[in-house]
């Protein structure tokens, strides 16, 4: 079969916003204009309709304002308790490492302190066998 040629391809744009103020807004506004071009109503009773549905577009607005306000101080709390948290941890983490590097060079040093002792034990211990052997020398070389 073929195409009907008056009909025309076309596209459709969907735009997935979660909603929002704006929209909101925007359908109150057609509804409004809408209601006002169908309704049989005097001038007086439209303006009265008017600022009754002005007031719950207030209202609403008021209240979706909130709820965001809300949801953004519920996450701030969240960002902030987790900032907390790392900083907490990054705290621990530095006082450890400066915890460990003293016992470390605390011990280096009684090690370092060890092997001076030695040394110089050592070099003593030579001495003394020197001067026995140079002494043992002069006794049988007499």
């Amino acid at each position: 079969m073929m195409r009907d040629q008056d009909e025309a391809p076309y596209i459709v744009i969907q735009r997935d916003s979660g909603g929002g103020v704006g929209s909101f807004v925007l359908g109150v506004l057609v509804g409004a204009g809408l209601a006002l071009l169908f309704a049989p109503k005097s001038g007086a009773e439209t303006q009265e309709d008017l600022k009754e549905q002005a007031r719950k577009l207030r209202t609403a607005a008021e209240e979706r304002v909130r709820e965001a306000q809300r949801q953004l101080e519920e996450r701030l709390e969240g960002v902030r308790d987790g900032v907390q948290t790392r900083f907490e941890d990054v705290k621990e983490a530095v006082t450890a490492g400066r915890s460990a590097a003293t016992d470390a060079r605390s011990d280096l040093e009684r090690k370092l302190q060890r092997s001076k002792a030695a040394y110089r034990a050592g070099v003593q211990a030579a001495r003394e066998t020197i001067a026995a052997d140079a002494g043992e020398d002069e006794a049988s070389g007499d």
